[in-house]
């Protein structure tokens, strides 16, 4: 299986045109998706079209297909919905507009489409494949093209991308937009939740999904929500009384507000729709409770897309072109598409067969395999937030008379206190008592230890920074008080939420356990920190919230320069010696360079780049955006290459700096770091269990094999349990980062769309996979 690595500049996109289309519903992110096709297309040396108003701009034709320029996408990767428009289109779905269309692409030598909408779009777009030979030749008969056009343009090649908000198909983790249908979601029920808590209320939420509970459930995952409903599980037969029992349990327990969450296409178990003002008059009659409905409506579709779309959508627009260049008149149509962390190909009629099984299954009241349908994804968050969102009377709950400590080490990241309340939920629910740990190691050395219940933990998923307090000491010089409090609070396991820190510290722990029994427990390690610099996980908790806050700035600071015409800004981001932040920032905010340690780099570079700058300045785009991670360089610091480019500049552009700091920190934790923390300190939980029954002999626990201590990371398209021993060779300990980093591969993907010559290996993409019903154990990196 030894493939030569493939590299993209051996492809050449010369003679080939290339025209890109939105179409169906829109969402945040097309346009990032637009701009990647356009900038790669060109690139290659390819000619690209834009098409617009979708499929009806394909078959009325004349202005509405237009050859574009790398200028004509400059400035649009933050603009929500699509700027090439999006419609309905009746005509094509008659042979005779499908025709007209036919003829308008001939008449360009167009023969790659790149479609970016839903799955009828997608459909639509292989149906005019298949037939692509059939109207060439109906359009010769007719006089209308030459025999040489049909010999010329035989094959019409055919790459989708899938657009929606619903996330509601088949064969990818997430769709473009979807999680900025969650930003905005989740800004709304934070929102409210203030004003419910004022007042003691009960709110009714309806978010979009006609089809596709995802965006309730998620959502619902992510604020914890008391009920939610959705088409894909509904309530069982007297879900009434039992949701009336939760609220007023609920209430009960001096919790001053209730948050219900309704896909706008719920159904009863009978197939029939529970609306929003049905379940809020059943509370007003049930219970009298003071309740308000509030519909979210198209607010869902709009706003400036995440940071996630952005990345998601770039990355998917630069494969679609790899795919298109690569593509053979054998190869079926296909569908770029995220599995875990990975940009896959799938066969686009696979993906959407399996999309109409949903419905079907739905239809027919399977509702089971609707759920096991939709992907594991879907199912590992339907699971959790059942999980989560419960609590069995304690009668229920099993007894196992252990205790396990759960503690926040390192410094803060958002998304750290929605890991702390699943350990702690799902660990009572396991049967275990939950200690909370204060201030990191050095608490747990002066005794700061409580115990946990809980009702303690709600409302914690939206609340950024650690409640449980955060210390960047490790317990090495603390290691016979932290022994002590161990034995004295009779502790069985340690969960620890943090970065680099909490894995040198359970480094040390492991070390100290020749010295120390107390330490021979189950340990696990929970990735979470801005920095993302945690070897064993591509991803950890809070980076995706500090990403969203550089990209939010970058976007500001990107406007103010719209006034002011030739300005470039310098941009330092944090990260340590990892440039996960200012890469992927770059990727997002559409920068022209990224400094970053990972890669070295001379004043040969900064004069290139500078040069690069200057030559831009002479197009219509007047400003630029560099961003630099605070350590890439002990000696070009940030003043540095800003005093070199302000003096090299000069005459040309001007310059200004801008160190974005600690509120890259702060903030409410975003979706993606909710869902994930949950879900990732659930599974964590989960492990501990099963690590105590195992290691439980006499009377005691006691485990002292390296895969006793574990860090729980996001690898590719699982999470995995790693003993962190065997992490050691896998990391650089001088400067906390791991030795190697996924992200460094889209690295080449920011300097191409910033019209750098670089060399970008492709081997990791090409080969077609097929739509599988995939195995249990394995969970994604989606959210």
């Amino acid at each position: 299986m030894d493939h030569q690595p493939k590299f993209f500049e051996n492809l050449s996109g010369a003679g080939k045109a290339i025209a890109v289309l939105t179409s169906g519903g829109d969402a945040q992110g097309m346009n990032a998706a637009v701009r990647a096709v356009v900038r790669m297309g060109i690139y290659v040396n390819a000619k690209v079209y834009f098409i617009y108003e979708g499929y009806q701009g394909m078959v009325d034709g004349g202005d509405n297909i237009v050859e574009v320029s790398w200028e004509s996408v400059s400035s649009i990767l933050q603009v929500g919905g699509t700027v090439i428009g999006s419609a309905r289109c009746k005509s094509f779905r008659t042979r005779e507009g499908r025709l007209q269309a036919a003829f308008n692409l001939v008449q360009r030598g167009i023969t790659n489409l790149c479609v970016i909408g839903g799955d009828g779009s997608l459909t639509g777009a292989n149906l005019f494949r298949e037939e692509w030979s059939g109207l060439l030749e109906e359009l010769a008969q007719k006089g209308k093209i030459d025999a040489e056009a049909v010999k010329k343009y035989a094959y019409l090649n055919i790459v989708g991308m899938v657009g929606s908000i619903d996330n509601d198909f088949c064969g990818t983790d997430m769709t473009i937009g979807t999680d900025s249908a969650l930003h905005r979601i989740i800004e709304v029920v934070d929102a409210i939740m203030t004003t419910a808590q004022s007042h003691q209320r009960t709110f009714v939420l309806e978010v979009m999904g006609r089809h596709c509970g995802y965006l309730a459930l998620v959502s619902a995952l992510a604020c914890g929500a008391d009920w939610v409903f959705i088409p894909e599980y509904p309530p069982e037969e007297g879900w009434e009384d039992s949701m009336c029992v939760k609220l007023s349990e609920n209430r009960a327990r001096k919790k001053r507000l209730n948050i219900i969450i309704v896909a706008e296409g719920a159904i009863d178990c009978h197939n029939k729709p529970i609306t929003s003002e049905k379940v809020k008059d059943l509370v007003v009659q049930r219970l009298g409770f003071d309740t308000r409905v509030t519909i979210l409506g198209h607010v869902q579709r709009g706003g400036t897309p995440s940071a996630f779309d952005r990345i998601l959508a770039s990355r998917m627009g630069v494969e679609a072109v790899l795919a298109l260049l690569e593509a053979t008149p054998d190869t079926p149509a296909c569908v770029v598409s995220l599995s875990g962390n990975q940009a896959v190909r799938l066969p686009l009629m696979e993906c959407v067969q399996m999309t109409q099984e949903v419905q079907k299954a739905m239809d027919e009241g399977r509702f089971l395999e609707a759920v096991r349908l939709r992907g594991r994804s879907f199912e590992n968050n339907l699971n959790t937030y059942k999980l989560l969102s419960h609590k069995k009377p304690d009668a229920e709950l099993p007894k196992t008379n252990f205790n396990v400590a759960v503690l926040n080490v390192g410094a803060p990241a958002a998304g750290m206190n929605a890991a702390v309340r699943a350990a702690v939920r799902v660990g009572m629910t396991e049967g275990h008592k939950i200690f909370a740990v204060i201030d990191g190691f050095e608490g747990f050395a002066r005794g700061k230890i409580k115990e946990i219940s809980w009702g303690d933990v709600g409302g914690w998923t939206g609340q950024g920074g650690s409640i449980l307090g955060t210390k960047r000491t490790l317990p090495a010089k603390y290691l016979e008080k932290i022994a002590d409090q161990m034995r004295t609070n009779n502790i069985n396991a340690l969960m620890v939420i943090g970065g680099f820190e909490a894995y040198l510290g359970l480094l040390e722990l492991s070390a100290a356990r020749e010295k120390y029994d107390e330490f021979c427990v189950p340990m696990v390690m929970v990735p979470a920190t801005v920095s993302n610099n945690v070897p064993g996980s591509d991803f950890s908790i809070g980076a995706d919230t500090a990403l969203n806050t550089i990209t939010d700035t970058c976007d500001r600071i990107k406007q103010s320069a719209s006034g002011t015409k030739r300005r470039v800004f310098i941009i330092e981001t944090m990260g340590g010696y990892c440039g996960y932040l200012a890469n992927m920032g770059a990727l997002a905010a559409g920068a022209d360079a990224a400094y970053i340690f990972e890669e070295q780099f001379d004043i040969r570079e900064l004069q290139a780049n500078v040069e690069h700058l200057t030559e831009k300045m002479k197009t219509s785009i007047q400003r630029g955006l560099v961003l630099r991670n605070e350590n890439c360089n002990e000696n070009y610091t940030t003043d540095f290459i800003y005093q070199l480019y302000s003096e090299e500049g000069k005459g040309v552009f001007d310059c200004r700096k801008n160190v974005l700091g600690h509120m890259q920190q702060g903030g409410a934790p975003s979706p993606f770091d909710r869902n994930f923390g949950t879900k990732i300190s659930a599974k964590a939980m989960q492990w501990i269990s099963k690590k105590l029954k195992e290691t439980y002999r006499k009377g005691k626990v006691f485990a002292n094999t390296d895969d006793s201590v574990c860090l729980l990371g996001m690898r590719r398209r699982n999470l995995v349990f790693q003993p962190v021993a065997e992490l050691k060779s896998e990391t650089d300990f001088v400067h906390r980062i791991p030795k190697e980093q996924w992200w460094l591969k889209l690295r080449p993907l920011m300097k191409i769309l910033a019209k750098y010559k670089t060399s970008y290996d492709v081997s990791d993409s090409g080969q077609l996979e097929h739509v599988a019903m995939l195995p249990k154990e394995a969970e994604t990196g989606a959210i």
